[in-house]
């Protein structure tokens, strides 16, 4: 049952299933597809429309006209001031389909007869069918039957309608999920076709009586005004709406005003009067949030004005059923057979490939290329199979376990369940930082216990178990024990984020712990301890080292030996802690360093810098004059290298003070090795010290 449920084949169904689910367009796909669309159109940033404004009915205009709804003969005279303003073709997206209780309608349509261009509503409707004014269309094939029907449409009364010189339809078609994204430009009541607002307009415009439609087998392709440009549609006559404009607005109130608050140029703009005062304001939503229903006729008619159209190409739901069983079949295969990194790389690909050809198909063509699909299937798919690997791999690294926890120490046998492969001989080159630690004087300490062994060991336990977990919780691998001298490295089997400081600091931290095991053993009676710590930074071969029979995770290489050597040099340079040069980079910010020497160490003819650490600068800050004192031994190690004696050794001498005792032996040994650097002759000397021991 265990094999079945983690097979790579279970995640074929889960594909099956996910391309099912998008063939069949349900409502919940229908949603996540609408929702990518609005994805890609919140890239487009907005600009302002140039062709259409906005003149509000607000609080101010009602303030200054009168309780809402008004006598309609301040509609005439409105649309008076507009026009006077410079305004060109007036919508009126307000229903007059009642006749005025204020008796304005004789005025209103005299003022309709007067001013040419102003549109008036009527709107689709399931309960009435009054005053409707239909408008012809000359059809190529058969598009009524694809358009939106209603039981039939509430227009203006008969006298406004014929004074109008438009009447269109402000329905809106909100979509599955509430949202308004197209636009129908026709519907119909039986075989009366009637225009929206916004076409109605653009019939106005240019002067026509009516409207050609284009259809096709499987609904509408395209609607014009002639002399227009082609609109393209959906099969059902909508078109998608562009949300990039903005328009400007002002207040009716301040429409004929030379001081209007809000000014804005009206000279040959279409002109919307839409109302914003609350009550009599419809709000709808839109990709863009909520918005006013007047907004969505202005933002359809720029739409067609820009003829920057977006469409949803007929060969775009094929292409997307296809790619979709593609990458939900391929990722079942990817991720079964695949290495992880692989499987992340491709699986990040797609996903960036898809995204790519959706936004690219948007931002050149304003194709809507709908991906959301094959997302979904990357992370439900992808899902699905990424976990029954990681189940069917966990259980073969339980097993793994089983088998070697008794031969193998934990880390090696988590290694392996890691990767199985690790049994296999061999490494990766890396950069590691190295530490080895050795006890000094170790003969006298052994000599304590020349009747008692096993008392030896216990010191040497209590010494290196401490030392260890010191080792461990800043983030080190150790390598092995040699007696009393321990390895470890760090960035090795695991990456470590600044391996260098971690190092260092884990040395300053066995220091401390050694104070407080050696005031134990004074308590004793015991000789205390003492140890030197070398450290380099540099590429090693690590992996696992040995025969076929027998092999340890390990490293080698001569980053490795100079470590070792770097650690005998803290004997004979009196410090506690040297360091090679690839180590001292990017630790200055947080320890006090200081070059100590250049020097070849045995068995190498390069040169190095070598360093030690007094400390973190926050331990140091209230304890001494570092700054001063470490300038002051730089100009030291500046004179000893120029070869002025006089100078290296007054230096020294005043150095010997500055730093306490951490440093006095240094000094001193510096001092030794001048008075027998005087007697040589250094003719060509470049600074080097050339190590006479390990």
């Amino acid at each position: 049952m265990k094999k079945i449920t983690t097979h790579w084949a279970l995640a074929l169904i889960t594909a099956c299933l996910i391309i099912f689910f998008g063939f069949d367009n349900g409502k919940v796909v229908e949603t996540i597809r609408l929702k990518q669309f609005d994805l890609l159109q919140s890239i487009d940033s907005s600009k302002v429309s140039n062709d259409i404004a906005v003149v509000t009915i607000d609080e101010k205009a009602i303030e200054k006209f009168g309780q809402y709804p008004w006598d309609r003969k301040t509609f005439g005279e409105a649309i008076e001031k507009l026009r006077r303003w410079g305004a060109g073709a007036i919508l009126l997206p307000i229903l007059f389909s009642e006749k005025d209780r204020l008796g304005g309608d004789k005025e209103f349509v005299e003022y309709l007869h007067k001013i040419p261009g102003v549109i008036v509503a009527q709107i689709g409707s399931n309960k009435a069918n009054k005053n409707a004014v239909p408008r012809g269309v000359a059809k190529i094939g058969d598009p009524i039957p694809y358009m939106y029907e209603w039981d039939g449409i509430l227009g203006p009364l008969p006298e406004i309608g014929a004074a109008a010189s438009g009447v269109g339809v402000i329905n809106t078609t909100p979509e599955v999920d509430g949202v308004v994204r197209r636009l129908p430009l026709i519907v119909r009541v039986g075989g009366e076709t009637y225009p929206s607002m916004a076409i109605e307009t653009i019939r106005v415009l240019f002067g026509q009586r009516s409207y050609q439609v284009k259809g096709f087998e499987g609904g509408i392709e395209a609607i014009r005004v002639p002399g227009s440009p082609i609109v393209k549609t959906d099969q059902n006559g909508r078109i998608w709406l562009k949300w990039d404009k903005k328009f400007e607005n002002m207040s009716l109130a301040h429409i004929g005003e030379s001081t209007a608050e809000d000014p804005i140029d009206l000279k040959g703009k279409i002109v919307i009067l839409g109302a914003t005062a609350e009550g009599i304001s419809s709000i709808i939503a839109t990709p863009q949030g909520e918005k006013y229903d007047w907004q969505v006729i202005g933002t359809a008619l720029q739409t067609m004005i820009d003829g920057n159209q977006i469409v949803r190409p007929f060969w775009a739901p094929g292409f997307e059923q296809i790619a979709l069983v593609v990458v939900a079949l391929g990722l079942v295969f990817l991720i079964a057979f695949l290495p992880y990194w692989l499987v992340g790389t491709g699986m990040l690909v797609l996903l960036g490939g898809v995204g790519a050809v959706s936004y690219y198909a948007w931002s050149q063509h304003l194709y809507l290329i709908d991906v959301s699909m094959i997302v979904v299937a990357l992370f439900v798919v992808g899902g699905h199979a990424l976990f029954a690997r990681f189940v069917k791999e966990f259980q073969l690294k339980q097993q793994i376990k089983k088998q070697f926890e008794h031969y193998l120490a934990p880390a090696m046998v988590k290694k392996l369940q890691q990767n199985p492969n690790l049994l296999k001989l061999g490494g990766d080159t890396r950069e590691l930082t190295l530490l080895f630690c050795d006890i000094r004087g170790f003969t006298p300490i052994s000599e304590q216990f020349k009747t008692n062994p096993q008392g030896l060991t216990v010191l040497i336990n209590r010494f290196l178990t401490p030392m260890t977990d010191i080792i461990m919780k800043n983030d080190g691998t150790i390598d092995k024990y040699m007696g009393d001298c321990i390895m470890a490295f760090w960035n090795a089997p695991l990456n470590v984020d600044e391996q260098r400081t971690k190092a260092v600091q884990t040395s300053h931290d066995m220091l401390n712990h050694l104070e407080k095991l050696n005031v134990e053993l004074k308590a004793e009676g015991q000789l205390p301890i003492n140890i030197g710590i070398g450290l380099n930074t540099g590429e090693v071969v690590v992996g696992n080292m040995g025969s076929n029979q027998r092999f340890d995770y390990s490293c080698l290489g001569d980053a490795v030996n100079l470590a070792a050597r770097l650690e005998g040099q803290s004997k004979e340079y009196g410090v506690k802690i040297v360091f090679g040069e690839d180590t001292a980079k990017e630790i200055e910010d947080t320890f006090v360093i200081l070059e100590l020497d250049k020097i070849a160490v045995k068995g190498k003819s390069e040169a190095v810098r070598i360093f030690t650490s007094l400390g973190t600068h926050k331990e140091l800050h209230d304890t001494m004059n570092y700054v001063f004192a470490k300038k002051q031994h730089e100009k030291f190690l500046e004179h000893y290298r120029a070869k002025r004696w006089v100078l290296a050794e007054k230096w020294a001498q005043d150095l010997r003070s500055e730093f306490n005792e951490t440093m006095m032996s240094y000094y001193d040994m510096m001092l030794q090795r001048i008075e027998i650097l005087k007697e040589e002759n250094l003719e060509d000397w470049d600074g080097v010290y050339v190590a006479k021991t390990k």
